[in-house]
């Protein structure tokens, strides 16, 4: 990078390709969200059969182009606007050394050395000391004797020159190091030359990410990070104060924290985890197909004693040893991603809305919060907690859940606007006997419940105040007390579905309005009498040896809803039994909550 070069710039340039880049990013991912969201959903809706299917595999692929496009402008843009702010920031520092010479009537030459006048000494006689010609040195002990000259010549000019000298020469310097460092970056960013979108490509996507936000560090700090422990409405207050470019930058560069903020936009939240969605499986399914599979002679017997046992061999001990751990943590969360994956796919499905993926993570056993139908413009939310066992491997049935809490608002109140989100955004116990007694599982969990709901409201975009219901099944229910008891719960009705026992000692410290708290308790569900009869411990035992629960409606003041099949004359709904059938399709007990759901109180049924 030479003066004349750097001085002729001009970064504005570099900064309208990245417009230009973003705007093919944005125009790509509009294109998949039409496909994924019209086009199939409309498809669905009208046909039927094989050449469906093979239609919307085909417009599955598509769309997996536009997303890769949308993916890799996005870096694109991201590198080219960080390349103009170093350049630019170089450039300011070499005209103010250039506009600094000018001042002086020093001569600056394509060099870069600098020509000063001569000038009168310091002290001494005022006979003019000599002018002369002085460049940058780039030796420490050829730079320390230039310094050690010019402090030692009678004329001042010469050491005014030699600092601007420096001032040019470091400019060059930084702007040569700005080329030298983007130009592999942006060279990297190339697809290949064909129509798949492969693991393999979007795992080079991951690390063409990764190689921007590196190269970028600087040009991302100037546009500033959300703030530290924030609150949702500062998440989104911060969102709405970046300009455009900024906002892309910083979701271009870093997905996986846009997609954490509560408070941000559902489509933004959903943008942001989509790409890091994507890469994980990416990278998920690479990682594991690179791992040798298990012996498939896993067991064997040996006597000992009199009896014959049934042991591992030593070839899957040893496979165990090495891969085993890797093995189980990428195929069970590939289970849970492909189970999310087909949510998205079943998008029009007996009228099912789009999907928002608002959180995502398969660190441990995984965390993921998926909307069925957009929430910021969403009359009624339902926000619903799994309980014991729930990890990412399992998400497929409290999604499955949801999409049929959402077919039945439908189906009971067709002109109201309904998002229904599984939220799995906690470590839930792993063990009815080793974890669900205890109580942490509730407490460590709780704020980041409590911040979600308060991000639907920093978030919400639609017209009044959105009606939100929140939603627990067993351990979950425990939860939501635990939230209600430690903070403010952001909620307008609360329902607990095979309940052990909540955190607060009555319906009327669950921070909604007297009346809105709701339970169910199906016929056969051992999970709310292992509440009543000592599940938990003593830490929830409230008075007199008894255990509260919302089932207990004269104790803790819930009110049930029944889960029975109706009476005769009735829609002929069925009954929910044992533990797990709360959401079962053409139960009263899933259009119970429904009713509850979209505010319709007056036709919820009691128990017979």
């Amino acid at each position: 990078m030479d003066l004349a070069t750097l001085r002729s710039l001009e970064p504005q340039e570099f900064e309208h390709a990245a417009d230009g880049y973003r705007a093919t990013g944005d125009m790509a991912g509009a294109a998949k969200d039409h496909i994924e969201n019209v086009v199939v959903a409309g498809m669905r809706k009208s046909l039927k059969g094989n050449s469906l299917e093979a239609a919307v595999g085909e417009l599955k692929q598509l769309s997996a182009n536009f997303h890769y496009t949308q993916i890799e402008c996005g870096l694109v843009s991201t590198a080219l606007n960080a390349f103009a702010h170093d350049l630019a920031a170089a450039r300011r520092k070499l005209l103010s050394a250039l506009d600094a010479a000018e001042a002086s009537h020093f001569t600056v030459h394509a060099d870069g050395s600098v020509t000063y006048p001569e000038g009168s000494p310091r002290k001494g006689p005022q006979t003019p000391a000599r002018g002369g010609t002085i460049g940058s040195l780039t030796d420490p002990t050829a730079q320390a004797v230039a310094r050690q000259a010019a402090n030692a010549d009678p004329n001042p000019h010469h050491a005014e020159a030699l600092v601007l000298a420096d001032r040019i020469a470091h400019a060059l310097k930084e702007a040569a190091e700005a080329d030298a460092k983007w130009a592999p970056k942006i060279r990297a960013l190339k697809a290949d030359d064909d129509l798949t979108v492969s693991d393999a490509d979007l795992k080079d996507a991951q690390s063409d990410m990764k190689g921007v936000r590196e190269a970028g560090k600087e040009y991302l700090a100037s546009i500033g990070g959300p703030p530290a422990d924030a609150t949702p409405r500062e998440n989104a207050d911060w969102w709405e104060g970046l300009a455009p470019e900024e906002r892309s930058a910083y979701l271009a560069a870093h997905p996986e924290v846009v997609g954490e903020l509560d408070g941000l936009p559902a489509e933004i939240r959903d943008e942001a985890n989509r790409v890091v969605f994507e890469e994980t499986r990416s990278e998920y399914r690479l990682r594991l197909d690179s791992l040798p599979k298990p012996p498939a002679d896993e067991w064997t017997w040996i006597t000992a004693g009199t009896y014959p046992t049934r042991v591992h061999t030593d070839e899957w001990m040893a496979w165990n040893r090495k891969h085993g751990d890797e093995y189980r943590h990428f195929t069970a969360s590939l289970k849970g991603m492909t189970a999310i994956q087909d949510r998205f796919d079943d998008t029009g499905n007996e009228g099912l809305p789009e999907a928002y993926l608002l959180k995502f993570s398969p660190e441990g056993n995984g965390r993921a919060v998926i909307a069925t139908g957009n929430p910021d413009t969403a009359q009624h939310q339902a926000v619903y907690v799994p309980g014991t066992t729930s990890k990412l491997e399992k998400i497929g049935g409290d999604i499955n859940r949801m999409t049929e809490l959402w077919r039945q608002t439908a189906e009971t109140s067709p002109d109201a606007s309904v998002s229904t989100i599984t939220w799995l955004g906690y470590d839930a116990p792993q063990s009815v006997v080793k974890d669900a007694p205890f109580e942490h599982y509730a407490y460590d969990g709780a704020p980041a419940y409590r911040d979600f709901l308060d991000g639907l409201d920093a978030s919400h975009s639609g017209t009044g105040e959105p009606h939100r219901t929140a939603i627990g099944h067993s351990y979950g229910t425990t939860l939501i007390g635990a939230a209600a008891e430690t903070g403010t719960l952001n909620a307008d009705d609360v329902i607990f579905a095979g309940s052990p026992g909540v955190k607060v000692g009555h319906a009327d410290e669950m921070d909604v309005p007297k009346g809105h708290v709701w339970n169910q308790e199906a016929d056969g569900d051992p999970v709310p009498d292992l509440g009543r009869w000592g599940h938990g411990g003593s830490s929830w035992r409230l008075g007199g040896g008894v255990f509260l629960i919302p089932s207990d409606e004269e104790a803790f003041g819930a009110r049930q809803m029944n889960t029975g099949p109706e009476g005769v004359g009735s829609s002929g709904t069925k009954g929910a039994t044992g533990h797990s059938e709360y959401w079962n399709r053409g139960t009263t007990a899933l259009k119970n909550q429904a009713l509850v759901v979209v505010g319709k109180y007056g036709y919820v049924t009691a128990p017979e």
